[in-house]
């Protein structure tokens, strides 16, 4: 019985030292192609660039990217304003994160009444406003670089508003006008425009903006925020 039991053992462990016979690959449908799928080694640093902010994102938020639906005019990227100059190599609206976060909560409370904003002016970079003050030495209509505005602080916004369809509100008067029907103040107005001004008005405030008497697209948010000489890029600009 023991000699029996042994020659079993012996077979069964030749059985499990045979090879294993591979698979024969299932035959593909004629004319069917197989898919290879490539993985690249690495990224290309351009794209790992370009999908990064080029700007400090601790000090500065992009508004298109909390909010792309807010219209975007920046009359200083163009010719189309007061002193007839393009002073920005391009349109780029940068602000101060906290005061970009309350320009959208600005912008959903707009949207319940079939409203939007238009931007003309965001962040201005001192560089710039000393253009503007070389081309308009008066402090009526410029201010005096060495004592910065609120727009060099990344803390001033001009806008208008608009319809769903992106069209421009008449407010009254055109932006940068210099005169009193641009006042905050002015009322010879048609109704439908003092309504649209007491609109943007008090849905500003109630988000922390403050406007002043002589233009009626001006607003301020507070915040103790430092003149900033940063120029944005424009390689990359959105």
């Amino acid at each position: 019985m023991k000699w029996i039991l042994q020659g079993l053992w012996i077979v069964f462990l030749a059985g499990c030292n045979q090879p294993v016979a591979e698979k024969e690959p299932e035959e593909m449908p004629h004319g069917a192609a197989a898919v290879q799928v490539a993985f690249p080694d690495t990224i290309p640093v351009e794209s790992l660039k370009a999908a990064l902010p080029d700007y400090d994102t601790t000090q500065w938020t992009e508004l298109i990217a909390l909010a792309p639906d807010i219209m975007l005019d920046l009359k200083y990227a163009t010719e189309d304003n007061f002193v007839q100059s393009k002073m920005y190599d391009c349109g780029r609206c940068f602000l101060r994160p906290k005061v970009a976060e309350a320009l959208v909560r600005v912008q959903q409370t707009l949207r319940k009444q079939d409203l939007g904003l238009k931007m003309f002016d965001c962040y201005r970079p001192r560089p710039i406003q000393w253009k503007l003050w070389e081309k308009v030495p008066d402090p009526r209509y410029v201010t005096d670089p060495r004592k910065g505005s609120m727009h060099n602080r990344g803390a001033a916004v001009d806008l208008g508003l608009v319809d769903l369809a992106g069209n421009e509100l008449d407010m009254g008067a055109p932006f940068d006008f210099f005169g009193q029907r641009a006042y905050q103040t002015y009322t010879d107005l048609p109704d439908s425009i003092l309504q649209r001004r007491r609109l943007l008005r008090s849905t500003m405030e109630a988000q922390g903006f403050h406007a002043i008497r002589t233009e009626w697209w001006h607003y301020s948010f507070n915040g103790g925020f430092e003149l900033s000489d940063m120029v944005w890029k424009c390689e990359t600009a959105r």
